[in-house]
């Protein structure tokens, strides 16, 4: 069915009848949101998009002109849909209407450069090129391959990138100026959760302990990751402080395997492929995946400066929609293999297909001679809840990152676009969350984004 009411059909009712407005019924609407789900992007054309508009502008006119729906319905079936659009067309100027409101959503700019790091965390930007979610949408866009996390964030301070694949605490971190000189950024979307792991050399297979790791040296992508602040929660748990215990140095994610072969470091809590590629290469095993330590915790984001959020309202809301869009085609398990093959190419994350495969199917080997099955090994969700950036900022806290007084509640709001994010699900047929914040556990241990320095009071070791 179409998208949109058919204001000249004379047996449809007008009246809205799902949580998006567009359906007669949610049934309708969630019928019509798989079958969008399972389109391919080449499927959804630019053809398919005037029609949408066509039928706003002339469901609107309906409305006005019958404001009773049998009034409507009656005319119809007396004159027929040709004759009655027709007669509104000399009333009103229904094409000249269609043009304008489909010219105030497009792009100021549309074509838009993205920076990203080749790992699976930005699957969702990566794979939105090849597989046309970005064109879908009215955008040129052009995805760059970026060499780590501090040329990204400056490639796009620098506005060489207008939007980037970024780990989800740098836009807080750039924001409150730790790290750099604060300008205000926003993180719209959520690219991945999960989808990380501790990878240790093989050399330390009867080190499974982690109180074992008294010397070790890891390797996280950068100071400002979910990957450092795991990786210090959980040593901290173990009883060892990661700033005297243990040393941890940031290594941009291409690098690690490398650095473990070379006997750089003794492991490191890092993105994939890289894990599973440790194990490949024979190299590495994998300890523990991250979701074991927080079920559904964030990892990397699409961010983008809030000037350009402003400034290019159409352009971002295009940007984040084909994201959004990607994501939740990669949501589902039945498409893996699909966008394994399409970003296993060299110009995105160069790596072979299997290894992306094992990754994304959660069907792997672990490097102690297991094959293990976990389908949410990694998984793509967009909902920027502004709990999680509550917890970030504690993590920032008790590590002496940020100092003095935080108003967590408005920081979250102000960098994690939830509003913004909610809104554009619920118009590419997704079900969005009626609020922003949620509680969690991380290690088992309750996380209430209502009380954060009752949270950063009770950890026995840390800075503050």
């Amino acid at each position: 069915m179409s998208t949109f009411d058919n204001p000249f059909d004379p047996e449809r009712r007008l009246s809205r009848g799902c949580v998006c407005g567009r359906h007669r019924s949610q049934a309708e609407h969630d019928e019509d949101a798989r079958r969008q789900l399972h389109c391919t992007p080449a499927e959804q054309s630019v053809a398919s998009e005037e029609k949408r508009y066509q039928g706003v502008v002339a469901s609107a006119v309906m409305r006005a002109v019958f404001p009773q729906d049998r009034a409507r319905r009656t005319f119809l079936k007396s004159v027929g849909a040709s004759t009655a659009l027709a007669a509104l067309s000399q009333l009103f100027p229904l094409d000249t209407a269609t043009e304008v409101f489909a010219q105030a959503g497009t792009p100021e700019k549309k074509d838009l450069k993205v920076g990203f790091i080749p790992i699976t965390c930005a699957t969702p930007i990566i794979m939105a090129h090849p597989m046309g979610f970005y064109s879908k949408h009215g955008l040129n866009v052009e995805v760059i391959k970026t060499a780590g996390w501090a040329v990204i964030r400056d490639k796009t301070l620098n506005k060489e990138y207008d939007a980037a694949h970024m780990l989800s605490p740098m836009p807080l971190a750039i924001t409150l100026g730790a790290g750099s000189n604060p300008i205000p950024y926003t993180m719209p979307a959520v690219e991945n959760i999960n989808g990380q792991a501790i990878t240790l050399a093989v050399k330390h297979k009867d080190k499974n302990d982690a109180k074992l790791w008294k010397g070790f040296k890891f390797a996280v992508p950068f100071d400002y990751s979910m990957h450092n602040y795991l990786l210090r929660y959980y040593v901290a748990e173990h009883g060892l402080d990661p700033d005297t215990d243990i040393q941890i140095r940031a290594v941009p994610p291409p690098e690690m395997v490398a650095n473990l072969r070379a006997d750089n470091i003794d492991g490191f809590l890092g993105p994939d492929p890289f894990n599973q590629r440790a194990v490949y290469d024979g190299v590495g095993f994998i300890h523990i995946l991250s979701k074991e330590l927080w079920e559904g915790h964030p990892c990397c984001a699409f961010a983008a400066s809030k000037e350009f959020v402003t400034t290019m309202p159409n352009s971002y809301a295009a940007l984040l929609k084909s994201i959004i869009d990607a994501t939740a085609f990669a949501h589902k398990a039945e498409n893996r293999k699909e966008i394994a093959a399409a970003i296993a190419p060299a110009n995105y994350l160069n790596q072979p297909e299997t290894v992306l495969e094992q990754i994304l199917t959660g069907t792997y080997a672990d490097g102690l001679g297991n094959v293990k099955r976990d389908p949410n090994r990694i998984d793509f969700d967009p909902f920027p809840w502004q709990s999680f950036a509550i917890w970030i900022l504690t993590q920032m806290k008790r590590w002496g990152q940020i100092k003095g007084e935080v108003d967590y509640k408005a920081v979250a709001e102000q960098v994690y676009l939830a509003t913004d994010t909610a809104k554009l699900m619920k118009e590419v047929g997704l079900a969005a969350p009626t609020t922003s914040s949620k509680s969690f556990k991380v290690m088992g241990k309750e996380f209430d984004p209502q009380k954060p320095d009752e949270y950063l009071r009770s950890f026995g070791i840390k800075r503050v």
